[in-house]
């Protein structure tokens, strides 16, 4: 009975420490998603981005601000800034699809790393289109743009997360302030070949 017992009490506590351990996985996933739009928060966008850039070197990481969100909070109330950032949240994952991951930063700034291809000049304007598509709360019509920057990291000296973040984040801050309801978008320098391109000023004008 005696060796029973033991093995019984070796078993329980190694299920009470298995409970214990998927309930602080779960916490720490929690942690890493933001709870309001369910997007990865900065760090377990992080995490995610530096495994697909592993795997797939030829990636896409673009940063994508909302142009009058302050207004928003300001003369609606923060619930329906929440809604206008769940929006945008649910549909830049849709933009993503199922080989992109997309994340918020905080405030009103996304992020998301995706496959890169020859149409990717295409799908930021399809993104900054979507992004400007109004969102219904309590009765009103709320609308607000976006500022796209994006970096290829095979047009960079550093393919690196952070030198991507950085060229993304300097292409973004070129056309903020120049945009009105989020109708431009840019490139990073490196990608100026981009530029010949015949569907290319429709991006940059």
């Amino acid at each position: 009975m005696t060796n029973i017992t033991q093995v019984l009490t070796v078993f329980a506590l190694a299920g009470g420490w298995a409970v214990h351990a998927i309930r602080l996985y779960r916490r720490l996933d929690r942690s890493r998603h933001d709870p309001l739009t369910g997007l990865w928060t900065r760090d377990g966008w992080t995490r995610q981005a530096e495994r697909i850039i592993a795997r797939r070197p030829r990636a896409a990481v673009l940063l994508a601000d909302l142009d009058g969100f302050k207004p928003v909070n300001d003369v609606h109330g923060h619930p329906a800034g929440d809604a206008v950032l769940a929006a945008a949240g649910e549909r830049l994952t849709a933009w993503c699809g199922a080989h992109g991951v997309a994340g918020r930063l905080g405030g009103d700034e996304f992020v998301a790393i995706v496959d890169d291809d020859a149409r990717l000049d295409d799908r930021l304007a399809d993104l900054a289109d979507l992004l400007r598509q109004p969102v219904e709360h309590q009765g009103v019509t709320l609308t607000v743009g976006a500022s796209i920057g994006a970096a290829r990291l095979t047009a960079l000296a550093e393919p690196t997360l952070p030198a991507a973040l950085k060229a993304a984040d300097q292409a973004m801050y070129r056309v903020k302030g120049r945009t009105r309801r989020g109708r431009r978008l840019q490139l990073a320098p490196a990608l100026a070949a981009l530029r010949s391109l015949p569907h290319r000023s429709r991006l940059a004008a």
